[in-house]
């Protein structure tokens, strides 16, 4: 394991979650939020130039999570370039199915293509709170939740994607 390198992902994280917590999208802060994003998507790309996705082997399955946060929060060129290679270490054992199918769902969503998982959420901007991006295919959507150890989304919030 390199315990240097998961260090550096696990405060990485951390940083990412206290600017989140401190700074509304849109306010003044979120430039601060940007900024953050940029550094570490600029970072996450070399380590995954040097190492290939950090996996579990590599520096821990907490770290392995705080890998992906740091990709889902990355912009779409990367996270398009990244999400083969997480689902490759999905498929070896070395990262969690779950983080996956954030990732590619949000990948889709940024295309502007339906969402498989139902893990993305759009504000409606009518004050009546959040609805789902489009599904592939609400029918399927919460048998393939459960295939990658996501719970189910309700039937209304199916309903309005």
């Amino acid at each position: 394991m390199d315990t240097g390198l998961r260090e550096e992902l696990l405060r990485r994280a951390e940083r990412d979650q206290q600017a989140r917590a401190q700074h509304q999208p849109g306010s003044s802060g979120w430039c601060e939020v940007r900024r953050i994003d940029h550094d570490n998507t600029a970072w996450l790309d070399l380590v995954i130039d040097e190492h290939g996705w950090p996996g579990h082997a590599l520096v821990g399955t907490e770290a392995a999570h705080a890998a992906w946060l740091l990709a889902q929060h990355a912009d779409a060129e990367h996270q398009q370039q990244w999400v083969g290679l997480l689902r490759a270490a999905v498929d070896r054992g070395e990262a969690q199915a779950r983080d996956w199918a954030y990732l590619a769902d949000r990948v889709e969503t940024r295309q502007r293509r339906p969402q498989r998982f139902g893990t993305q959420w759009v504000d409606t901007g009518d004050g009546r709170g959040y609805r789902l991006f489009p599904l592939v295919d609400p029918a399927q959507v919460n048998t393939w939740r459960a295939e990658f150890g996501l719970p189910p989304v309700s039937g209304a919030d199916v309903e309005v994607a």
